[in-house]
């Protein structure tokens, strides 16, 4: 009775920590990928004055043109983007369901970083595309050497994290202009996924969008603004492509959340200084705190670490830490390697000072 495409998807291992943690009694949970904070008052202010203004039916299935003309301008003054046409999304994971159902077909190839965020491998293969892994370990950089093996005839475009989930790990502006020459010599659009372009703690974020025209930018206000609830994204780039995704809303997501699209738009520029500095310190705590204890990379943005598990498999390794009260995601759910772990210090600095001790302790530890 079920599709045979849905053979290709397996439930996330991220979900399946989520259910875990609604059983556990005050659990140190160190495995959720959303900010801590709640949304900003003003924001929630706005959205409550949209609602009784009667901001709650349809918008056009793009979105609301108030919104998507101040994001393309800002796309264009912030990143030197220069994007065709914009949409609004239902949320990041809605752009990229999206943009690959109209850009896949049955056996292209989309090249995909390793490790990266779980919906780009299974997405693909719904789809009925190949996902093509580039190795980006031991120090999860993402670079033209490392992907030009990768391009064969086959290959349609490139998906690119950065600041990246699980790894933090952020290009630099001359890696991007590498992969852009690359892309270019090879006609392959990039999709770039910056949905935490905010949490750049060097202030060294770039768009690969600014070297290569042909990009699709992807990104939304789940992590800055803290309404991950509220699923609130946008895809911008070329028009053909946009086009077809805004064909492809009309009869699966309708529209973006209505009062969610005013309410952004009316809150556009707020000031995330003081929550960006307290994600930098919480990353160095917690760095800071198992660093002489593991191999791990230091991030650079985002908010998670991606340590290698001092023995067994992740999995092992997890298990044990959830007997020890400790919610973290196996390296695995992100990777085709099972020799590493994520963290994420979106939480408060009690929890994660929680997290360090049992981490600590089970790295002394074999199973």
């Amino acid at each position: 009775m079920i599709a045979q495409r849905m053979s290709k998807l397996d439930s996330s291992g991220i979900r399946k920590v989520f259910d875990l943690a609604q059983k556990m009694q005050n659990p140190v949970n160190l495995s959720i990928g959303q900010p801590d904070f709640d949304v900003p008052e003003e924001i929630k202010a706005e959205a409550i004055k949209a609602i009784g203004s009667g901001a709650n039916k349809y918008t056009v299935t793009q979105g609301i043109p108030e919104l998507r003309d101040v994001l393309l301008k800002r796309l264009q003054k912030e990143r030197g983007v220069n994007a065709e046409n914009i949409m609004i999304t239902s949320g990041v994971s809605g752009a990229l369901t999206l943009a690959l159902m109209v850009l896949v077909n049955p056996e292209d190839e989309v090249v995909i970083p390793d490790p990266a965020f779980v919906s780009y491998k299974h997405l693909t293969n719904f789809c009925g595309g190949k996902p093509v892994f580039v190795n980006t370990y031991p120090d999860f950089k993402l670079t033209a050497a490392r992907i030009r093996p990768h391009i064969t005839k086959k290959p349609k475009f490139l998906i690119i994290n950065s600041p990246a989930n699980p790894t933090g790990a952020m290009c630099t502006t001359q890696e991007l202009k590498e992969i852009a020459e690359l892309a270019k010599k090879h006609n392959l659009l990039v999709i770039s996924d910056e949905i935490y372009h905010d949490y750049d703690y060097n202030h060294e974020f770039d768009s690969i969008g600014r070297y290569h025209e042909n990009t699709l930018i992807l990104d939304g206000f789940s992590k800055s603004f803290a309404m991950t609830g509220w699923r609130m994204g946008y895809a911008a780039g070329p028009a053909s492509i946009v086009s077809e995704m805004i064909k492809l809303q009309q009869y699966t997501f309708v529209c973006a959340s209505s009062f969610a699209q005013y309410a952004v738009f009316k809150t556009m520029g707020i000031d995330l200084s003081k929550y960006i500095a307290s994600y930098k310190k919480k990353r160095d705590l917690l760095y800071n705190g198992i660093k002489d204890k593991y191999q791990i990379v230091k991030p650079e943005g985002a908010f998670y670490l991606f340590p290698q598990v001092p023995w067994g498999t992740d999995e092992e390794f997890v298990t044990a830490a959830v007997q020890k009260n400790l919610l973290i995601i196996p390296g695995s759910v992100f990777s085709e390697r099972n020799t590493h772990f994520r963290i994420s210090y979106a939480a408060s600095e009690e929890t994660i000072k929680r997290g360090i001790d049992i981490l600590n302790d089970l790295a002394k530890r074999q199973p």
